[in-house]
């Protein structure tokens, strides 16, 4: 069996790569003078391998109509294709979703916006197709992110899209700090929430709207972003929706035929004293090693950024000071989160990117508006270690944190209102050893989404829905420390088939198929 210590002696760090990558793009959010709530609320990143060519590519969605994608041709240097791979300007576009729908091998996307959503097909890696119409998919309302899930566990991905206010830009009030004397992005309690929905996928292209068998249309929130975990181990992939103001959801599956809205009951609503938070991004994944996904998402300043630590048999706990994040985070902003292992010590950390929502929160506030990033360190034993700040104060929005340059470390790329992004390659200094899984479904969707992977004392699983309106579909990241191989490693597929690998080198990518 694998044992892992905590990496303390050779702290996290990371390098700006931004310089030298190539990307031009600026996340141009056109902010007003009567701050018109989407302006805050941009900024979703998705990183995917589009042309299946080993590099993981950087799709940027564009409030300002045009959204950008960046082909990475090694060594963290990218290139603009945006014009060559057909990608048209559209609306105000908030959040983004990467995966394989048609089981083609070519990962698609799904780009979410204010009363706007466009479902990309690739075209072979050549172009990118927007197929929306003839796919069935709409978004009447203001949709914030998206997920690919399976739910019903047919092979096909099945759409579900977050959805957020009631908001209408054409009777939208402007609204004012408590003196009454500067203009501020409105309060969301100030409006009604909508439902999510859910598209099935049918096959051939086509996907039918089940929001409300489904039971999701009956569910009023102000969503924010989504992340996809099977909490209960019962085999079938469950949703948690952060909302606004509002208790989160927590979407329990019932067996591929409906969902059931669980959080209150299971104890990840809210935190302990009851008070619904500015709930942003999230996470769903195990932090501390005991087989049980567990949440953590951001908030704003004094609010904490709650973990909800699963306690087994449907039931989570707040253990958001436990973990001595209540105090970490209780003077930080954030919006992106994610937990992935950045030293390879055998311990996911805690990245958010972090700004305020109100751009002038300082003139009547002691809060600040433009924040560093931060890592939060994964103790070991159940704790997370002092902020180790990333970067300068930004307004930062969106983010990915996937290993961009093929070194075993995972490294971040973080949107930022009115300017280019942030792209910090990690050159944390250790020795550990890592592995990495990309998955190919068989009897399963093509990406393997929904897959669960047990490496020795540690479990991870594939998803591409991560942190706020963002999208990560790469391969499935462990860290090894120590140990150069791995005596036992177990899949568990989306289709029920259970998968076994022995005595497995590490530092390598380990492309797994589904047996058939």
């Amino acid at each position: 069996m694998l044992a892992f210590a905590a990496t303390r002696s050779n702290p996290i760090r990371f390098e700006d790569a931004a310089p030298n990558s190539g990307i031009r793009f600026v996340l141009e959010n056109h902010p007003t003078e009567n701050k018109r709530l989407p302006e805050t609320m941009a900024g979703g990143i998705a990183a995917f391998d589009y042309n299946n060519d080993g590099h993981v590519d950087l799709f940027f969605t564009g409030a300002s109509g045009s959204p950008a994608l960046y082909r990475n041709d090694g060594d963290l240097h990218f290139a603009d294709v945006t014009a060559t791979m057909g990608l048209p300007a559209a609306g105000y576009m908030t959040g983004v979703a990467a995966a394989d729908f048609d089981n083609d091998g070519f990962a698609d996307l799904f780009v979410a916006g204010v009363h706007e959503c466009h479902l990309y097909r690739n075209m072979g890696g050549r172009r990118l197709e927007d197929v929306s119409k003839t796919a069935g998919i709409t978004c009447p309302e203001w949709a914030v992110a998206a997920a690919w899930v399976d739910y019903d566990r047919d092979g096909l991905l099945d759409l579900f899209v977050v959805n957020y206010l009631d908001w209408d830009g054409d009777k939208s009030a402007v609204c004012h700090d408590p003196s009454g004397r500067y203009v501020v992005y409105c309060n969301p309690r100030q409006f009604r929430g909508t439902a999510n929905r859910l598209y099935r996928n049918l096959g051939g292209g086509r996907f039918q709207d089940v929001s409300a068998e489904s039971g999701f249309g009956r569910v009023i929130g102000k969503g924010m972003s989504v992340a996809v975990a099977d909490y209960d181990r019962d085999g079938w992939p469950d949703l948690y929706v952060t909302n606004d103001t509002e208790p989160n959801f927590l979407f329990h599956n019932l067996g591929g035929r409906k969902f059931e809205e669980v959080a209150l009951d299971a104890g990840a609503a809210l935190p302990d004293d009851g008070k619904p938070v500015s709930s942003m991004g999230v996470d769903f994944r195990d932090y501390n090693n005991d087989g049980l996904p567990d949440i953590v998402y951001t908030a704003l300043t004094r609010e904490t950024f709650p973990l909800f630590r699963n306690i087994g048999k449907g039931r989570f706990q707040d253990g958001t000071y436990a973990s001595h994040l209540g105090r970490l985070t209780a003077p930080v902003a954030g919006w992106s989160a994610a937990m992935v292992d950045l030293d390879n010590d055998g311990w996911k950390d805690l990245f958010t990117a972090n700004s305020h929502v109100t751009d002038n929160i300082g003139l009547f506030s002691g809060d600040r508006y433009k924040l560093s990033n931060t890592v939060f360190p994964n103790e070991g034993d159940g704790t997370f270690g002092g902020a180790v700040e990333v970067g300068p104060t930004r307004a930062h929005r969106g983010a990915v944190v996937t290993d961009l340059d093929g070194d075993g470390r995972p490294d971040i790329v973080v949107s930022v209102l009115g300017e280019r992004p942030e792209v910090w390659r990690n050159v944390t200094p250790n020795g550990n050893h890592w592995i990495d899984f990309k998955l190919i479904g068989g009897k399963s969707n093509r990406d393997g989404i929904g897959a669960v992977i047990h490496a020795g004392p540690q479990w991870n699983h594939q998803t591409s829905s991560v942190g706020y309106a963002s999208s990560v579909l790469a391969p499935v990241h462990f860290g090894l420390g120590a140990h150069s191989s791995v005596p036992l490693i177990e899949i568990e597929w989306p289709s029920g088939v259970k998968q076994t690998l022995r005595d497995v080198k590490a530092d390598q990518i380990v492309e797994v198929r589904e047996p058939r």
